[in-house]
């Protein structure tokens, strides 16, 4: 039994010719014969009489007309319920995050939100990117703002595409080099934060293996590892977006890595069930107002996304 099986009877209850009812549902006469033969089947009952004209519905067939306008009806009212929620533009909403997108994004978030939609009451948690997609898939977050995932439960969405730098402090033996080869930043001595702040250890590295910034840096403090390298010596590495946040006299110390240059795309990562639209369009827009638009090349471009 299908809902257009339903609208089909209902149709044909209502105009009381097979050839009407067709009309009206699109639909070739024949097409709405043979669904309603079998509805009739399926129910093991005959719901109209076809040896009048125009068709009446026997005592049985207008207890199912009955019910099957009652279903539509149900339908239909789950349908707009459907719509208006997910043109909502207010309740609550979590969003997980990694924490070397935080201090970009956060304080942008929460102010897009407070001037444009108040009545979104935000909750942020800065998580790793592992606990993220745990958290999404038991659905104990709405969102997540990360690096690209390959999961068929998930839907991501890019938002914005950064660049990494390399930063020396100006009193490092290092700051007389202008530019870094990729392949050979881990032959210097290079700040990371991976199960912990510590110079990074090329033996717990396979060689060959091109290690990205996620898997080296995740969960760390930009602001930290700068002020560790300013503090010891060597280098650590910054994205795109943290620049701005650096005084002139750190900016100094940056320096280009090449060959290739390492960037990543930051992505707002949803599961593919998730039906609050609006929501989703309004974060979007949020993050986009939050980094410059020279780095939006390789994000969505509609300017509203549809589920």
């Amino acid at each position: 039994m299908t809902l257009q099986q339903l609208e089909y009877i209902v149709a044909i209850a209502n105009y009381r010719y097979f050839v009407k009812a067709a009309e009206a549902c699109g639909v070739t006469q024949s097409t709405l014969s043979l669904m309603v033969k079998k509805l009739e089947e399926e129910l093991d009952v005959t719901i109209f009489d076809r040896d009048t004209h125009p068709v009446e519905l026997t005592e049985i067939g207008r207890k199912v007309v009955d019910e099957a306008q009652l279903v539509l009806y149900h339908y239909k009212q789950l349908v707009e319920l459907t719509r208006s929620e997910k043109m909502l533009a207010s309740g609550e909403l979590h969003i997980g995050l990694i924490s070397t997108v935080a201090p970009m994004l956060i304080p942008g978030i929460f102010k897009y939100l407070k001037e444009s939609y108040p009545n979104v009451k935000l909750q942020i948690q800065e998580m790793r990117s592992a606990t993220i997609i745990d958290q999404l898939k038991k659905a104990e977050i709405d969102m997540g703002i990360m690096m690209p995932v390959v999961d068929k439960e998930l839907l991501e969405l890019p938002l914005y595409h950064e660049r990494f730098f390399a930063y020396v402090p100006s009193a490092d033996p290092l700051a007389s080099i202008e530019t870094f080869q990729r392949g050979e930043l881990r032959n210097y001595p290079l700040w990371v934060m991976r199960d912990g702040v510590r110079l990074l250890d090329k033996n717990t590295l396979t060689s060959g293996v091109d290690y990205t910034y996620e898997e080296m840096y995740e969960g760390s403090r930009v602001g930290i590892l700068i002020q560790i390298a300013n503090e010891n010596g060597g280098i650590t590495v910054v994205p795109e977006t943290h620049i701005r946040f650096l005084s002139d006299e750190m900016k100094r110390g940056l320096r280009p890595i090449i060959n290739p240059v390492p960037s990543r795309v930051i992505s707002l990562v949803i599961r593919k069930d998730y039906i609050h639209e609006k929501m989703m369009n309004i974060i979007v827009k949020a993050v986009k107002t939050c980094v410059p638009a020279e780095l939006h090349e390789h994000a969505v471009k509609a300017e509203y996304i549809k589920l």
